[in-house]
């Protein structure tokens, strides 16, 4: 499939190549060049990092455990892996 490189060097993914891939506006891609030239682009998932340390951590063990308060969904999915550098 031929494509071209714009005057910002961006290529545009044909949509066809994009909806069998999944591929949406904000996918995140590696770029990496092979010997002899070829170039692979690699869907990558970013997560952001939530770095707490080890008062940090208890306190939210603590929350956690006490079903009081019902943490938003997206907070809860940010932190659901939470662990210190140490770890």
């Amino acid at each position: 499939m031929l494509v071209a490189i714009d005057k910002r060097g961006s290529v545009n993914l044909p949509s066809t190549i994009r909806k069998e891939m999944g591929l949406d506006t904000g996918t995140h891609l590696n770029l990496e060049v092979l010997e002899g030239g070829a170039i692979v682009l690699t869907p990558v998932a970013i997560y952001p990092a939530v770095n707490l340390n080890e008062k940090g951590l208890k306190k939210l063990d603590e929350a956690r455990k006490s079903g009081t308060v019902k943490m938003p969904a997206q907070l809860a999915k940010q932190i659901k892996n939470a662990r210190t550098d140490a770890d």
